[in-house]
Formats: C-alpha cells, sequence, structure tokens
C-alpha cells in the first residue's frame, strides 16, 4: 500500500502540462513500459471517463489503484495523485489572502495573467467544442445554452434540457426536438429582453467583491462542500467545464468572491502539477479559510473517487445504451454553452484596454501554435513577465 502510495504521489508531483500530459504519462508508464493492463482496455476505460464528469487522469489513478490494490488502493492512488497540487494550491491560497495585492507592480502582474487566462479559456471552449459539438443540432444546444446562461437561466433546466432536446433529436422526433429549441430561444431572448438586455451578462462579470486585499468570508462548510460536489458531478468534458459552475456560486449568487479573484485562482492552478480543478481550493479558502479549502476540494474531487469506487462496471455499461449516451452528448454541449457564456463575463474583467488585447492575441496565437508539455505554466510565467515589465517601464 505504502509504495502503492508513493508511486502516485510520484505521478502527481509530475503531473505537468493538463490532461493530455498527464493520461500520456500513466499511460506510458503503467501500460506501455509495465503492461497493468492492455492497450485496447485502457482506451474503454479512458472513454468511459471521458463521459463521466470529472478529471479523467485522477479518475484513471484511482482506477489503477483499485486494480492492484482495491478500493482501499483506489483511494491511496487518488488521494496520492492529488496531494501535492493541493498543498501547494493551499499555501498558494494562504499566501494570497495573508499579503494581498497592495503594491502596483503585484497587481500589474496579477491583471496580465488574468489576461493570458481568458486566452486559456477560450482556447478550452474551441477544443472541447471541436470534440463535442460535432453536428448541427449539438451547434443548436451549445448556443442556446450560452444565450441561456446569459440570461439568467439555472444550470439544471439548461443541461436536462439540452440533453432531452438531443435525444428528441436522434431518436426521430426532429419536429418537436425545432419546437423547444425555437420555444426555448424565445424564452431566453424576452427574459434577456425584461433583464435589460445584456444584465446577465453584467451580473455575471460584476458580481462580488472588487479589488482589494482578500479576506476569506465566513461561508458555511456545508456550503462550500454542495458547491463543489455539485460541480464535480457536473464537469463534462474536461476539468474547464467545471468553471461557469463554480463562478455562479461563488461569485454570480454566493458573492464571496470577485470575478478578479476567481481568475486569479484559475492562473494559480495552471502554474501547478495538478488537475485544473485543484484551483477550487483557491475558491473554498477565499469562502471559508483554510477549512473552507478542504471542505470544497472534498466536494469536487468526491465524485472522481465515487464513480470508480463504488460503480465502475455498472457504469461502463450504463454508458453503452445509446439513449444514455445521446443524453450525455446533449448535456456536454450544454456545458460547452455554459462554459461559452461565462467566458464573455471572464473577457470582460480582463482585457481592459489597448496592452491586455495585444496580450490576449499573443497568447492564443501561442497556445493554438504550439503541444509542448509546459506551454501552460509557460504561458502564465510569461504574462506575468510581461505585467512586471510593463510596471517598470511605466
Amino acid at each position: 500500500m505504502w509504495r502503492l502510495f508513493l508511486r502516485f504521489l510520484r505521478f502527481g508531483a509530475l503531473a505537468w502540462g493538463g490532461p493530455v500530459a498527464q493520461i500520456a504519462m500513466i499511460r506510458q508508464e503503467l501500460v506501455d513500459e509495465e503492461r497493468w493492463i492492455t492497450s485496447d482496455h485502457f482506451n474503454r476505460v479512458l472513454a468511459l471517463y471521458q463521459v463521466l464528469p470529472g478529471p479523467e487522469a485522477h479518475e484513471l489513478c484511482v482506477y489503477f489503484g483499485m486494480l492492484s490494490r482495491g478500493r482501499w488502493g483506489g483511494i491511496l492512488a487518488g488521494l496520492g495523485f492529488m496531494l501535492p497540487g493541493f498543498l501547494l494550491m493551499f499555501a498558494l491560497s494562504w499566501a494570497y489572502v495573508r499579503y494581498g495585492l497592495d503594491t502596483g507592480s503585484v497587481v500589474a502582474v496579477f491583471a496580465a495573467v488574468q489576461v493570458a487566462v481568458a486566452a486559456l479559456i477560450v482556447r478550452a471552449v474551441i477544443r472541447i467544442g471541436g470534440h463535442v459539438v460535432t453536428n448541427r443540432w449539438l451547434w443548436a444546444i451549445a448556443l442556446l445554452g450560452a444565450g441561456a446562461q446569459l440570461a439568467g437561466v439555472h444550470f439544471g433546466l439548461i443541461l436536462i434540457g439540452a440533453g432531452l432536446i438531443y435525444v428528441g433529436a436522434r431518436r426521430g422526433f426532429v419536429g418537436t426536438a425545432v419546437a423547444v429549441i425555437g420555444l426555448a430561444t424565445t424564452a431566453v431572448v424576452v427574459l434577456a429582453w425584461r433583464n435589460g438586455g445584456l444584465d446577465g451578462l453584467d451580473a455575471l462579470s460584476l458580481g462580488g467583491s472588487v479589488g482589494g486585499s482578500p479576506e476569506p468570508e465566513t461561508v458555511s462548510l456545508l456550503l462550500l462542500f454542495w458547491a463543489g460536489l455539485k460541480a464535480g458531478m457536473l464537469t463534462f468534458g474536461g476539468a474547464y467545464t467545471v468553471i461557469p459552475f463554480l463562478q455562479r456560486d461563488a461569485v454570480t449568487q454566493g458573492a464571496w468572491m470577485s470575478n478578479t479573484q476567481f481568475l486569479d485562482g484559475i492562473a494559480l492552478s495552471g502554474l501547478l502539477p495538478a488537475p485544473l480543478i485543484i484551483f477550487s481550493t483557491f475558491v473554498g479558502y477565499l469562502g471559508g479559510g483554510p477549512w473552507g479549502a478542504v471542505a470544497m476540494t472534498v466536494g469536487i474531487f468526491l465524485p472522481a473517487f465515487a464513480f470508480t469506487l463504488l460503480a465502475h462496471d455498472p457504469l461502463e455499461r450504463l454508458v453503452q445504451q445509446p439513449r444514455i449516451r445521446q443524453f450525455l452528448e446533449g448535456v456536454t454541449a450544454g456545458v460547452v454553452g455554459l462554459i461559452a457564456g461565462t467566458t464573455l463575463a471572464l473577457m470582460r474583467v480582463s482585457l481592459d484596454g489597448l496592452e491586455a488585447l495585444v496580450l490576449f492575441g499573443i497568447v492564443l496565437g501561442l497556445l493554438f501554435a504550439s503541444k509542448a508539455r509546459l506551454l501552460i505554466p509557460a504561458v502564465i510565467a510569461g504574462a506575468a513577465l510581461w505585467g512586471w515589465f510593463a510596471q517598470v517601464i511605466g
């Protein structure tokens, strides 16, 4: 058990470069070199976790740990993989709250880093959408989801409606699906008009306190755990899909942090060897201090443990059913729309002025042009250097 834990702790300490690099590292060592399972078996397991919510690399670690030493082995492997990122993010959250952003150079650095984060999210939306939004029905669902998000529609209604529309379209109820999309679009337009056009976007952009040295709020630990659990249950299509759910709870509704602080948390997570959703530790820390960070982290990672440890085989059989798979495909397209709507709000916060737009264009170009393993921490560090240099010469 101890050797198993240390092996996956090492994986966690080397987990740079996002999910593709993390999965490739696990595959190379455990499949190609040590042959724990065959390549075909690995592909089937990975396909399952790409359909289910949660960070795929973490779920793979839990799966391999369970293969080796049963459920306790799965728990130890999952804890080992997430522990380095959690401890580093916890320390950065403490430093962020303790020292704040009171100096001009630090403010300039984080402002530039937020621009890089906006570019990262835009790239994620485009890449996730390229894999998920593969036909006109899914395009319609994604666009409708983005509009509904900006109009202030509850995400639960968006996701359920997205799944049902796609199932109806794929099962031959084309007229009904078209009518539902038309009615939903009309309802979104009317709701947006009644709210004053872009008020939904304004609410997404301006929610929470702004500026100053961030102080942890006194949010209930149960509420933080529940916010993390909801997000962990809904991260279809990759770790970036957690962003609209946590942004809604922490900024738009809970208002225990601002979008500026939210972007700072995403930026810090990009520097760490961990799944991107480790920024939930930062969100929880600003909501409830050290125990808030623990509560939200437990909530958001709990589904990734539970799906594998308790229901891997039944879920694998379930997602093979055509209607279930179609429903999940529609839900995932709806999530892409949610991310797109939230991205517009985050861009309104970060892209302020010509200099920010220039930096955004440079970072976005680099992200699409390069496939380097350490690209994400490199562009965040480069943006920080850009901000510092701009402050010095300014």
